[in-house]
Parts: C-alpha cells; sequence; structure tokens
C-alpha cells in the first residue's frame, strides 16, 4: 500500500502540494491526471525520494522495488535484448554467482531460487515485451548504439517492465511509442500483477488500463475508483454540486447580512441582529471548485475548391534517392478525415512531408490547385521554430502587416496572455509549443490540414478541445497520432503505412487494434476464429460501416450546430437589425430556418444508424 499522507511541498516558493494525502492499495493500477503543471512529475520525484517533502510523509513496504524510466537506454555495445535481461538484477546476479559457487547447499539454493523467479522463461518473457514495443527478432540483437534516442526508450521501457517491480511509476509512457506500442502497452499494463501509477493523457490508456483515477487539482490528491470516463463523470457531478452549494451559500449571506445591516441598531432588533452577525462570522466558505477553462482551438472555414484538392499517380517518395513510399495513387477530397496508421518507420511523417509539399516525389505525377493552402504541424517541434523568438514574433513574421493589438489578439485567443507572448520560445513548455505551432499551421484557414502527432504535450482537457475544433472545421485533416481516441473521435478513413505502399483498412480502430494485439501475442483465440469466419469477417465488415455512418452523422450535426450557434450569435447584437441591413437580416433568417430543418432529417439519420448499429453489435453469433 502507499500512503501520502499530509504532504507539504513547494518549489522556488510556488506550492505544489499543501496538506495532499491519498490512499493507494497494493495491486491497483492508477492514472495520474491533472493539469500541466500541477506537479505530477513532481510526484514521482517525491516517490523515488529524489526530492524531500516540506512536511508529511509517503509511505509504502521497506521491501517495495519502485522501477520507472527516467532516460533512455545507454548508446552501448550491448543488445537490446541482453540490455533487458540485464534489468533483472537478481536474476543476473544469481547466474553469475552459479558459475562459481563451491558449496553444495548454495548451489542448490541458487538454482532453486532460479526456478522460483521463473529464470529461465525470461529470455522468452524479454523477447515478447520488445516484440511488443515494435522489436523483431533481429532488431533484438543489435546493439542498442545502432538504435536513436527514441527507440532507445523503448528499449528502457521494456526493460522496466521486464523486471516487474511492486510498484511501477510510468510518466507518459506512450509519447515515446507509435499506435501500435501504445496498444500493446494498454494490454500489458491491464494484466500486470503489481501496482502502477501512470501520469497520462491518453483517455484510452486511462479507460481500458488502470482500475483507479489520482486527480492532481488545487495542491490536492483526490483518488476516484474506476477508470478514467467515471472519474470525469463522477468529477463533473462533484462540480456542479460544490458551485450551487457555493451559490447557495452567497445567497444566504447576501440575505443575513442584509437583515444585519437594516436591523443592527434599532434597538428592537438589535438582538437579532448580533445573532445573525454571529451566525455569519461562523459561516465556513464553501468554495466553488471551478476548474478554468483551457483556451480553445479555432481553424477558419477554406473557400471551396473543385474535387479533388491533390491527386497522386504512381508517386515514388523518399530520401537520398532512396524511396520508402512508391507506387502511391491517392486522392485527397474536400471535408476528407483520414489516419495514417502504422508502426514507426514505415513512413507516415514520409507521406505527411510530401502531401504539405516538404518532399519533392522520386518519380510519379502530383496535380493540386494552385490556390490550395496547406497548413502543417511538424512532430519535431523545434524544427519549426525560430530560437529566442517569442511567439508575437513568430506570427509577426507570418503576417508582418497585421497590427499588433490583433497579431496578440489571434495569439491571447489560442491561451498566450501577455505573461508569455513575449517570452523566448525556449521558455514556453511543450503544450504551450503545441499550441503556437498550431496557430501557425492554421493562420491562412488552410484547405488540408496535416497533423503529425499533435497531442504529445496537450493535457486531456486541450485534446478535447482539439477534437472538437477539428469536427468543426470544415477542410481535409490528415492525422498522424497514437492517440486512438483522437483518431477514432475524427477520422473516418483509416490508411495503412507498410512495407513502402499505402492502402485503405476496411475496418475500424477497434479491428484494427484487434488485429494489432494479435500480431503482437496478445489477441484472444475467439477474435481469430472470428477473423477465419466469414460469417464474422462479414459482421465486423457490417459493423465497421455501420460505425462509420454513426460518424458520419455525428460530424454532420456538429457541422450544422457549429454555423447555427455562430449565425444565432451574428444576430443578437443589437447592430444587426440596423436600419439598411434588411437583405442580409432576411438571408440570415431564410438561412437558420433550412439549418433547423437539417438538423433534424441528420438526428433522424444518426438515430436510425445508432439503432442499426445496436441491432448488429446485440445480434447473437
Amino acid at each position: 500500500m502507499l500512503k501520502l499522507q499530509n504532504i507539504f511541498f513547494s518549489i522556488e516558493g510556488k506550492p505544489l502540494f499543501e496538506d495532499a494525502s491519498a490512499v493507494i492499495p497494493t495491486g491497483h493500477k492508477v492514472g495520474i491526471v491533472g493539469r500541466n503543471g500541477t506537479g505530477k512529475t513532481s510526484l514521482f520525484r517525491l516517490i523515488y525520494n529524489e526530492w524531500d517533502l516540506d512536511s508529511g510523509q509517503i509511505d509504502y513496504p521497506s521491501q517495495f522495488r519502485v522501477g520507472g524510466v527516467d532516460q533512455e537506454a545507454p548508446a552501448s555495445d550491448v543488445s537490446l535484448l541482453d540490455t533487458v535481461l540485464a534489468a533483472d538484477v537478481e536474476r543476473t546476479n544469481l547466474l553469475n554467482e552459479a558459475e562459481v559457487a563451491v558449496e553444495p547447499d548454495r548451489i542448490a539454493d541458487i538454482y532453486t531460487r532460479l526456478v522460483d523467479i521463473d529464470a529461465y522463461s525470461a529470455e522468452a518473457r524479454a523477447s515478447s515485451i520488445l516484440s511488443g514495443l515494435g522489436f523483431n527478432a533481429p532488431a533484438q540483437a543489435r546493439p542498442c548504439h545502432e538504435f536513436s534516442g527514441g527507440w532507445r526508450m523503448r528499449v528502457a521501457l521494456a526493460a522496466v517492465l521486464f523486471s516487474q517491480p511492486d510498484l511501477l511509476l510510468l510518466d507518459e509512457p506512450t509519447n515515446y511509442l507509435d499506435l501500435e506500442g501504445a496498444v500493446w502497452l494498454e494490454a500489458f499494463l491491464a494484466k500486470y500483477q503489481h501496482t502502477v501509477l501512470v501520469i497520462s493523457h491518453d483517455r484510452q490508456l486511462l479507460n481500458r488500463s488502470v482500475t483507479g483515477i489520482l486527480h492532481l487539482t488545487d495542491r490536492k490528491l483526490a483518488y476516484y475508483t474506476g477508470n478514467y470516463d467515471q472519474f470525469d463523470t463522477e468529477r463533473r457531478m462533484k462540480l456542479e454540486q460544490q458551485q450551487s452549494m457555493a451559490r447557495k451559500q452567497d445567497t444566504q449571506r447576501k440575505h443575513i447580512q442584509s437583515f444585519v445591516d437594516r436591523f443592527r441598531y434599532k434597538a428592537s432588533k438589535a438582538r437579532q441582529a448580533q445573532s445573525r452577525l454571529k451566525q455569519l462570522e461562523k459561516m465556513q466558505p464553501i468554495l466553488a471548485l471551478s476548474e478554468q477553462a483551457v483556451a480553445p482551438f479555432h481553424f477558419s472555414t477554406p473557400e471551396e475548391l473543385p474535387a479533388p484538392l491533390m491527386s497522386l499517380e504512381s508517386v515514388a517518395v523518399g530520401y537520398n534517392n532512396k524511396p520508402v513510399l512508391r507506387k502511391l495513387d491517392l486522392r485527397l477530397d474536400a471535408d476528407d478525415r483520414i489516419a495514417l496508421l502504422g508502426a514507426n518507420g514505415e513512413g507516415k511523417s514520409t507521406l505527411s512531408k510530401l502531401f504539405a509539399g516538404r518532399l519533392q516525389p522520386l518519380s510519379g505525377d502530383i496535380v493540386k490547385s494552385s490556390k490550395l493552402r496547406i497548413g502543417f504541424f511538424a512532430q519535431h517541434q523545434l524544427d519549426e521554430f525560430v530560437a529566442g523568438e517569442s511567439p508575437y514574433q513568430h506570427m509577426q513574421r507570418l503576417r508582418p502587416k497585421e497590427p499588433p493589438v490583433k497579431l496578440r489578439a489571434r495569439l491571447g485567443g489560442v491561451g498566450f496572455g501577455a505573461d508569455i507572448v513575449d517570452n523566448p520560445v525556449e521558455r514556453l513548455s511543450g503544450g504551450q509549443k503545441a499550441r503556437l505551432l498550431m496557430a501557425m499551421a492554421a493562420i491562412d484557414a488552410p484547405h488540408i490540414l496535416i497533423l503529425d502527432e499533435p497531442t504529445n504535450h496537450l493535457d486531456i482537457e486541450s485534446r478535447e478541445a482539439l477534437v472538437f475544433a477539428l469536427n468543426a472545421y470544415e477542410g481535409t485533416v490528415i492525422l498522424v497520432s497514437h492517440d486512438s481516441h483522437l483518431v477514432e473521435m475524427v477520422a473516418d478513413q483509416l490508411w495503412i503505412v507498410q512495407d513502402g505502399m499505402v492502402a485503405p483498412f476496411n475496418g475500424d480502430m477497434t479491428d484494427y487494434q484487434r488485429q494489432l494485439l494479435a500480431r503482437r501475442g496478445i489477441g484472444n483465440t475467439a477474435s481469430a476464429r472470428e477473423k477465419l469466419s466469414p460469417s464474422g469477417r462479414d459482421r465486423r465488415q457490417n459493423t465497421s460501416r455501420l460505425r462509420a455512418g454513426v460518424k458520419s452523422c455525428e460530424s454532420t450535426m456538429i457541422k450544422l450546430t457549429t454555423e447555427k450557434e455562430k449565425i444565432v450569435e451574428q444576430m443578437a447584437h443589437p447592430q444587426f437589425y440596423d436600419i439598411g441591413n434588411t437583405e442580409k437580416i432576411s438571408q440570415l433568417s431564410a438561412h437558420l430556418v433550412n439549418i433547423d430543418a437539417a438538423l433534424v432529417l441528420a438526428e433522424k439519420d444518426w438515430l436510425a444508424a445508432e439503432e442499426a448499429l445496436y441491432a448488429v453489435e446485440t445480434k447473437p453469433e
């Protein structure tokens, strides 16, 4: 059991925890959530005893082995497999001792212990973990120094998972994984036998892999049983109740104060006034637990262009005249929502750069409109920024003739207040850099918006704001992301990038994830039988088609609702009804009637699609 008792901790005078307490039962898997800057990583350092508390206690059993991933595996000559095996220190020490031990009793003890810790299956277990994180057998035999830092982070993750600590601490583990690795990790953590604390903004991981949520807010800790969606529902209800109680108390205070003010100097009422004054003094204030809303994202609607927006014919693309992708016959149309799936290194970012015009084809033809505008969010953010320059200077370069007031208002709208708008980009947090890059990508109302891992540094609330903005956006979206929730909520087409080719995937994210887990050794026999069964395949395809229909209806409803809100907001201004604006009033009023009619039809279509999907999903095998 992990106990955090009345902990106080501050950094440079800024308090992160004040009288914060929580109890994590042994064996529970807990997601740690909270806005960026609330102290999640600091909490890990305190549990590790790297930092000292100002006061309070953090207790767990003395025999607990605590493990986590602080840095990438070293660039050594040791193979990946041997690097992971070495993480089990006890096994390594016992095997070394077995080679030199001479006393029969000690030799017997050594081999008994090796059996107890399942030492002889260690190589197979280590290999399975590395495979799940994307390393095939040849890669596992290669030395660590042949891999980049991102891949060596995966090796370090594999090592700590293999060592099976009693208390496993993971800080944003999916940030350096592809979607395939993230899906595998979700399944692994769900089956992990010991206590896990995982800091994550990945909603799907927090829904599928944890049994509790530890929420950091207002310098306190609050533990909730259940997954993230259950926590979110309970937290929202708590916020509403607390806000309601605070409003009620405020009304009561005002009523009492009014009585006191009226009668405190009137002899006949003085005693009652004094009594109410004491009542007022004794009232403990109820704090409204309001969380500041995150700044929204906004993507302006581009003007229409004739279809297709872009077409590729027999295109090959790569680097140094060596193709990474070939025989690309693809087409992008207005309002396409495409997610690129595939393991790291297969060419998703290469394809994104080709669409963005940052890579030219080695062969083949690309046809696109001369008026086509493309916004690109790059995975490696620092490559997009000018060192030493502020957010204001970056936007000024894109809009040199725009007045400073308008530029600052533009930045303020995406979360850059006066306190940070002039800071150099190096001093921005990862989330702030992501927001700046998103604003820069969308500044010209692009027809195609390409997002390569946009959520790596965004908290959950910001990710939800991004989902909302993308669904309201009327351009084409190309998405590369390990965030399954983002993909499911935004994309209606899945393209697989694999073995140098790009092809559509005939299914949804559930089908794709099931396929991934089966391929990486965590699939179940039932899903395997379904894949072999023609009726199972037909049912899956029908389900996927219906889910796509539901998502399409939802997208239509969101767009219509957003358009309606804009019109209603415009018509709410008194100046809208000025003399001379009669024609516009008539046009918007008629348009509003049409939108309402379209919404009724869209809702009927959505209900019909939902009912059809429910009928298929609940039909017995």
